[in-house]
């Protein structure tokens, strides 16, 4: 039977201010602090903390059976710091029981190796320092933004010493074939991908509330017997942890299915693994290619959640675009202000998608519409080519 593979991005965004016309060139402050502020509030009090007790309760409860893997954006990490840090120690405090392994990513949670490889690199080194500095841990196993996975990505995560990568078992790429086994992509020689079982994740991600769903209520046996009877090496359940008490409430159940949830998968002969037990384990037996760009977004399973309208394709290229000035200027705090608008959620605030992909958008926005988002980002990256225009003629009187 198949080995199981719990793993969860853990992530929040900055959300700007609603910033006019007018404050170009006037306001340097461009996030929205109270809105980050309360926003980490009302997650850490129904996800981060009691999914942190939880977990970190099952995990000694398991004598270790039980194990799970994480990625936590150096966004939320910084937000945790500066309002919250209580949340971060108890994040900190459910690594230490050494049950929980940290993945890497890009440190804004930024789409940042469609543009420039450059940046890319640079933000995965933060990511991996900031690993290091906080929970003393060197990932082993990388998972891009959003899963945004492609050939390219794979063979670039190998160069970086990665032993594994995640990614999105996609049906066109996967061509019958199941996604509970290790894969590797063309043109590697050593890493492994291990690839999002999307059925059985999106039971838990999206269905597990649904009154209407012919399997509902879901319950941990029931859900373990699936497990065992699926074929394959490993099962990989991929999700967000705000899943859990954020986006399904504690009243759907869903504090309790998890608590089962290691008695159930042991009952039913199963063990859990994390991604780089899986990648120690298995080979990678068969080769799983994605010439094209593939993330878990959206039904397109592809980059138009960020990238799909001209908002978002104007706003992104505009952000890339600063890259070499900003970064010749060598100001750390322009620097990071300029990263930290590469963030995906930024674009993915701009979609103007109908149906139910559109209706997950606009749950997740802050702001009144997708053209809100975008002119308070285009706003705000106007004030910041005027301090960079400033910082510039500033080098030059000094050089």
């Amino acid at each position: 039977m198949p080995d199981v593979c719990l793993y969860f991005q853990v992530h929040q965004p900055n959300r700007l201010l609603p910033y006019d016309f007018f404050k170009i060139g006037e306001n340097a402050t461009y996030e929205d602090d109270a809105m980050n502020a309360a926003i980490l509030d009302k997650v850490a009090g129904k996800c981060y903390l009691p999914a942190n007790r939880m977990f970190k309760q099952l995990i000694e409860a398991n004598g270790g059976r039980f194990r799970m893997a994480m990625s936590i954006s150096g966004t939320l990490i910084e937000q945790m710091r500066r309002f919250r840090p209580d949340v971060l120690e108890s994040f900190q405090e459910l690594v230490a029981s050494g049950g929980v392994e940290l993945l890497a990513e890009t440190y804004y949670h930024s789409l940042a190796f469609v543009h420039s490889n450059k940046e890319f690199d640079r933000q995965v080194d933060m990511h991996l320092e900031v690993m290091e500095e906080v929970f003393s841990v060197r990932p082993r196993v990388f998972r891009n933004t959003e899963l945004i996975y492609n050939d390219a990505i794979a063979a670039k995560s190998e160069t970086m010493g990665f032993d594994g990568i995640i990614a999105e078992g996609i049906d066109w790429n996967l061509d019958g074939h199941s996604p509970n086994f290790l894969y590797r992509a063309p043109e590697t020689a050593r890493i492994k991908t291990l690839l999002r079982n999307s059925t059985l994740s999106d039971d838990l991600s999206f269905r597990f509330s649904d009154a209407t769903w012919s399997e509902h209520p879901l319950t941990a046996e029931k859900f373990a017997r699936w497990l065992g009877e699926a074929d394959g090496d490993v099962i990989n359940l991929f999700m967000d942890y705000e899943n859990i008490g954020e986006h399904q409430w504690a009243d759907t159940g869903i504090f309790d299915f998890w608590k089962a949830m290691p008695e159930a998968v042991d009952d039913a002969g199963l063990q859990w693994v994390t991604p780089s037990e899986a990648v120690d384990l298995y080979r990678g037996s068969r080769e799983y290619s994605s010439r094209s760009m593939s993330s878990w977004a959206d039904a397109e399973r592809d980059l138009s959640a960020w990238m799909g309208n001209d908002m978002q394709k104007e706003a992104i290229a505009k952000v890339h675009r600063l890259e070499p000035q900003i970064l010749a200027v060598n100001d750390p705090e322009l620097i990071h202000t300029w990263a930290k608008m590469q963030t995906s959620d930024h674009f993915y605030w701009m979609a103007t998608k109908g149906g139910a992909d559109g209706s997950v958008h606009t749950y997740f926005t802050p702001y009144p519409s997708p053209y809100d988002a975008y002119i308070y980002f285009m706003n705000v990256l106007a004030d910041l080519q005027i301090r960079l225009r400033r910082a510039q003629e500033e080098q030059a009187a000094n050089q």
